[in-house]
């Protein structure tokens, strides 16, 4: 007996996967969370189905979660899975925050301009800075760009999903019945 395919539930997992990329992408865009785009663009799926099991995998850069199920900050803010800064001591307790030239093209992008007390520019490296702190303080709200439509789509999957297994099976059982 040769291997037979379940090209159905292969399809129907498949579409499922894009549909939840596709709804993902337009949250990120609608939320304005995506400043440069590498977030929308590392989006991808895999799929594999085999006679017993099936898996379908959504793949991201790995700051994805943090931006989806968002951060603690040290003061205050909200996780939905836990994730929070800690401070670890150091001077004015900002050991353990992000770095800041990690917000340097994110600020850039964002066309971002604060000024000191005085009404003077800042600098982009004191921009840089009181945007870690801002963030390691507060931390990263939660956006659920990828949860919500992971939960959307899911409600409708189990039904497709049934559906093309049952035309699988029935290709199965016509292969059997002409061996």
């Amino acid at each position: 007996m040769s291997d037979i395919k379940l090209q159905n539930t292969q399809e129907a997992l498949d579409l499922f996967l894009e549909r939840v990329i596709s709804k993902s992408k337009d949250n990120l865009s609608k939320r304005g969370v995506n400043a440069s785009g590498d977030l929308s663009k590392s989006l991808k799926s895999k799929v594999k189905v085999s006679k017993n099991s099936f898996e379908a995998v959504v793949l991201a850069e790995d700051y994805a979660k943090f931006i989806d199920r968002g951060v603690k900050g040290v003061k205050s803010g909200s996780s939905l899975s836990g994730f929070a800064y800690k401070s670890k001591g150091g001077k004015n307790g900002l050991k353990g925050m992000p770095p800041p030239s990690a917000f340097d093209k994110w600020n850039v992008r964002r066309g971002r301009a604060a000024r000191d007390e005085k009404g003077r520019f800042l600098s982009r490296k004191q921009l840089n800075f009181k945007t870690a702190v801002g963030v390691f303080m507060y931390g990263i709200k939660p956006t659920k760009f990828l949860t919500d439509p992971i939960e959307e789509e899911f409600n409708k999957l189990p039904r497709e999903l049934v559906e093309a297994y049952g035309l699988d099976i029935e290709k199965f059982i016509e292969f059997l019945l002409k061996e």
